[in-house]
């Protein structure tokens, strides 16, 4: 039996349509490549933040208890926090609107297993304004903002 040229595109076009409605699905990935039994925490300045349907992320220049940057060779030291979904920490107060770049955050993170600077998120993000506070950025010292990891 042959099949007419129509039902053939029709067939491509719903197979084409599948594979884009899918492909969120497929590039999530699981947390396996973070060292889930190692906390970090630590102060940054909020350089980017990255809406994403399945993970947002948030990157951060670390800063040191005085307020200003750690450098190494000469750079300043960049970390990056992957959260849960960007609707899913709207639901918990983190958004573009309310975390502007330059902000100061303190979060704890589990680290990437290759020790590259980047984790997923490990508690709560604590907003502490556009300066360091007295004490650090801390809970006590901001306010803490809860962001699920998936």
């Amino acid at each position: 039996m042959v099949m007419s040229q129509g039902v053939q595109r029709t067939g491509l076009v719903i197979a084409a349509l599948f594979i884009w409605l899918t492909q969120s699905a497929i590039a999530h990935h699981s947390f396996a490549m973070y060292d889930m039994t190692k906390s970090q925490s630590m102060t940054g300045k909020l350089t980017r933040f990255i809406p994403g349907g399945n993970h947002a992320q948030l990157v951060f220049e670390v800063l040191g208890d005085d307020g200003k940057p750690l450098m190494k060779d000469g750079k300043k030291v960049v970390w990056g926090v992957e959260t849960g979904s960007a609707a899913a920490i709207a639901r918990n107060g983190i958004t573009v609107e309310s975390f502007p770049l330059g902000t100061v955050i303190g979060v704890t993170l589990h680290p990437l297993r290759d020790g590259r600077p980047f984790g997923a998120v490990g508690g709560p993000i604590v907003h502490c304004g556009m300066t360091m506070p007295a004490g650090g950025c801390t809970e006590k010292t901001g306010k803490a903002f809860g962001a699920p990891a998936n």
